[in-house]
């Protein structure tokens, strides 16, 4: 499996998307070979689906690739098995994992994945629904019959976004008070906080973490204080069972 799983889709001053983390995706294209991406825009709440396809096809075209707009396809399953590869957008991860489950495309999503291979990308939204649920995510649930379970290409909750800050004036609560409060209700469960920039990249099981800008990640476990991994940190254990 080959899984890019980015906190953002822009940094300050990018004009494209993922434009930090280009390097990373054209060594994946070129490394597997894939040219037929089906593009994943459900989370997409205050933008058009189809210019979101256009923008990525700018990028990914480049390199010789196609982008297809599965909102556009007549059977969304078939779409997904005539694909070599994978791209979901961010947005509200609420309304990205209901569509997903609604249009019974989680089980070929992890079967196309974890099965026969195929690359993922995802970032923001695209990168919460890789965990075993979105518990973690930022977004508000804006739609009901809201569904929890998602993907689970990795067995940790991921919180995507992740910023170690308080806000003058703000009395609620920060982001390490609302990520300790999940690990209260679910101390059997870790969490990985990545920031803007960053991207865990899963490939033939190994997991590695990278940064654009020198962001390291943090590590939430129930009961115990935060820990910080750099790139180059051996996060393998994080793939392991129990987490």
């Amino acid at each position: 499996m080959d899984i890019m799983l980015f906190s953002n889709g822009k940094l300050p001053g990018n004009t494209r998307l993922l434009e930090f983390g280009l390097d990373w995706i054209e060594a994946m294209v070129k490394r597997t070979g894939v040219k037929k991406f089906v593009f994943i825009p459900y989370a997409m709440i205050r933008s058009d689906y189809q210019s979101r396809a256009d923008d990525l096809q700018s990028v990914l075209g480049e390199w010789g690739c196609e982008v297809i707009n599965i909102a556009a396809c007549a059977d969304p399953v078939e779409a997904l098995k005539q694909a070599e590869a994978f791209i979901v957008s961010g947005g509200n991860t609420w309304v990205l994992n209901k569509m997903l489950h609604d249009n019974g495309l989680i089980g070929p999503l992890r079967q196309a994945v974890l099965k026969q291979n195929k690359p993922y990308i995802g970032w923001s939204a695209g990168t919460n629904i890789g965990g075993p649920t979105i518990c973690t995510t930022n977004d508000m649930p804006i739609v009901s019959a809201a569904i929890l379970p998602s993907l689970n290409f990795v067995p940790f909750q991921i919180n995507p976004h992740y910023i170690e800050a308080s806000v003058e004036g703000h009395m609620g609560e920060t982001r390490d008070e609302r990520i300790a409060e999940y690990l209260i209700m679910n101390p059997h469960q870790v969490v990985v906080g990545i920031p803007e920039g960053t991207l865990l990249h899963i490939q033939e099981g190994q997991l590695n973490y990278y940064s654009a800008n020198g962001k390291p990640m943090k590590l939430f476990k129930f009961s115990e204080e935060a820990s910080y991994y750099q790139v180059g940190d051996d996060i393998q254990f994080l793939m392991e069972h129990g987490y």
